[in-house]
Formats: structure tokens, sequence, C-alpha cells
């Protein structure tokens, strides 16, 4: 999967007690975070049927999601523009193959800040979500704050995304490189439970 937006992974700021001064990016850690924590959605059974029917086939019609949940179309509808409206449906992609497309090469980086001060923190997450051969961002525990995911055409081309994200970047303390040997599993598939009160 080639996307980058929408997909971020356990958000929380470790430290907290600092000021946040940088309003640049329009999606801050703090912010989704926030949402993420007073958001708390009712899943039914049938949002539960539409949501796994579209995560395997997003092209599946109304007409298969009617039949599947026993429900209308126009019931199906209301329910999909709901489950948008909500963010439950955060988008519909078209996947790749990156090999095909020529982007064959995956590193997994792991980035640890000079400092770990709110503002820094902001600013490289809006670097990394800027940044074309990062698939995936996610701030993290323990010793580093950040796991990015890059997918590149080349070696080089990953020398030359290294030399100005981090080597040029003094808010970096240092980076550690992975290179995957192969990509056994690839996918954003979550496993989702009727969660009604």
């Amino acid at each position: 999967m080639l996307a980058v937006d929408n997909f971020w992974g356990s958000f929380g700021h470790k430290h907290s007690n600092t000021k946040h001064t940088n309003r640049q990016c329009t999606n801050t850690l703090q912010s989704v975070s926030n949402e993420r924590a007073l958001i708390k959605e009712n899943i039914t059974s049938a949002d539960t049927i539409i949501l796994n029917l579209l995560q395997k086939e997003a092209k599946h019609g109304l007409d298969v999601l009617a039949y599947e949940t026993g429900l209308s179309v126009a019931s199906i509808q209301r329910r999909l523009k709901s489950l948008r409206s909500r963010k439950l449906i955060l988008g519909d992609v078209a996947i790749k193959d990156p090999v095909k497309v020529g982007l064959p090469m995956t590193f997994i980086v792991l980035v640890e800040m000079e400092r770990e001060r709110i503002d820094r923190i902001d600013a490289f997450f809006c670097r990394a979500q800027d940044e074309l051969l990062v698939q995936q961002c996610y701030y993290v525990t323990d010793e580093a704050d950040f796991c990015l995911m890059c997918v590149t055409k080349s070696m080089f081309d990953f020398e030359d995304f290294t030399k100005h994200l981090f080597f040029k970047n003094s808010k970096v303390r240092r980076f550690r490189t992975s290179d995957a040997m192969g990509n056994k599993k690839v996918s954003l598939k979550i496993t989702i439970q009727p969660n009604t009160t």
C-alpha cells in the first residue's frame, strides 16, 4: 500500500508538560491523540458487515451490501454516509504493487530525536507526512521516538532521503535502518467487531 495519509498508529505524547508551539501542520500528533481519546463510536452488526466487506473489496455495490446485511439499498446509503461522516471509513484507495511501479525496496527506520519536546515532535511529524517515500509513520515508546516505513526504487535514493531528512536535521539525534528482505505480509486490515451501547 503506497498511501501515506490517514493511517497513524499508537499516538500519544510520552511527555506533555511543554508548551505546544508548532501550528504549521494541519494534523498534529496532539490533535490526533485528543480526537481518538474523546470519540467512542457505536458500531452495529450491520455496520460491521459493511466495513468488513468494503475492507476486502471497496468496489462492492449497494446491492451486494444490501443483500449481505438484509437491509434496503436506501438504508445502506444512509449507513455509508454515516460511517464516512464519523470517519470510520477514511477513504477508498487503490492498492498498488510496489515492485511493478518501481519501488521494490522497503526500509524500516527508527528515529530518535535530540530532545523530546512537543514542538520538535510535531515538526518532524509534519516533515514525515510530506515525504513521498514515507509510507507509514508511527510515534512510539521506548528509545526511538518514531518508526518509519519507507519505500524507494534503490539504495541510492534512500541514501539521498536520509541526508535531507536525518543528517541535515539537527533535531535528530540518531536513526537506525533495517532493509526488508521480503514483504511477507503488508496490510492495513483491522478486525472489526460490533460495539453498541
